[in-house]
């Protein structure tokens, strides 16, 4: 089978992680995921990563810091080649990069996120991981350069996709091909996979109508013993606390369900983890969501009551997010 330059590296790590089963799929699902008909800008974003220039060999890649960077030396127009079809893919959302000598302010402080929940982790070293609605992959380098031996990203966006396409022109094989990008969702992974060591799902959750499908969907792809690294919004509140937003929430459309954390846990143990806790839990601050001149659409700020940043615009309570870790039982 001839495949895409781009695509190869995923079929050989699936390959040689014997996830033949889910091999079979491949081809339907990149196609489906990636096709131009759904989505009409996909033409120019796939141009724009065409387009980026061969980049010097010599490059110091640094992945186990806030800010995603490889380090190299581009003439100034190179540099100005790369910052404009970079700024082509734009909104950037999950961040911050720093390519060549572009720095992408992204939307979000991706890496405060990473902070907060990285002294909670089992390990990484050597593990398999599968990364749930990981936007352009910002995360996935992170684990990567906390040592994973391999991390699946899955995001339906294929800009998304695109953007991660870019960042690995960067990157090179520097990761040795650890992190790849599959543009699916999480009702695509092969049922009853019991494969990966550790899944993130973060910012997923209160997209999902079917709130304990997603959790048991979650705890399919884990392997006995693996572990659960969950992120969403909640609210305040005891074990029978849920708010269901109406139209939307904090201007987000298909926001269905926020539990508190602790009836959050309370699903999680309904769905068989074990050894479930809350890590994290804190107010999204507009330091840590914000517009920026790589998303330059309204962010947080715009979706508060401008008189109470307490609440939403909506009248609900202002975003608060928690990181839950659970352990599916061996």
């Amino acid at each position: 089978m001839s495949l895409p330059a781009h695509q190869r590296p995923l079929y050989q790590a699936m390959l040689d992680l014997g996830l033949e089963r889910w091999l079979a799929r491949l081809p339907e699902q990149l196609a489906h995921g990636l096709n131009r008909e759904r989505h009409g800008d996909l033409p120019s974003w796939e141009k724009a990563v065409a387009k980026l220039p061969p980049l010097p060999e010599q490059r110091v890649v640094t992945l186990d810091q806030g800010t995603v960077s490889v380090e190299l030396v581009l003439d100034n127009s190179r540099q100005r080649q790369c910052h404009n079809l970079l700024r082509a893919l734009s909104p950037w959302r999950k961040g911050p990069y720093l390519l060549g000598n572009v720095f992408i302010d992204t939307e979000w402080r991706s890496d405060w996120k990473w902070q907060r929940l990285a002294p909670h982790l089992s390990p990484l070293k050597g593990r398999r991981v599968l990364d749930v609605g990981g936007g352009n992959g910002y995360h996935g380098w992170r684990m990567a350069g906390a040592g994973a031996s391999f991390v699946l990203v899955i995001d339906p966006s294929p800009r998304f996709y695109w953007q991660y396409q870019a960042v690995r022109h960067f990157i090179g094989d520097a990761d040795g091909g650890a992190v790849q990008f599959l543009p699916i969702g999480i009702e695509d992974v092969p049922d009853d996979l019991n494969y990966f060591d550790t899944v993130f799902s973060m910012g997923v959750l209160y997209h999902r109508p079917s709130p304990l499908e997603h959790l048991n969907q979650l705890k399919a792809t884990l392997r006995p013993g693996g572990e659960l690294v969950l992120e969403t919004l909640v609210v305040d509140g005891d074990e029978r606390t849920v708010l269901l937003p109406g139209e939307r929430y904090a201007a987000m459309p298909n926001v269905y369900f926020l539990p508190s954390s602790a009836a959050l846990c309370q699903w999680l143990e309904r769905c068989g983890f074990s050894n479930v806790r809350v890590v994290d839990e804190a107010v999204t601050t507009q330091e840590e969501q914000r517009a920026t001149e790589w998303m330059t659409f309204q962010s947080l700020a715009d979706f508060l009551d401008p008189d109470d940043p307490t609440k939403t615009r909506e009248g609900y309570p202002a975003p608060r997010r928690a990181v839950i870790m659970a352990q599916r039982p061996h």
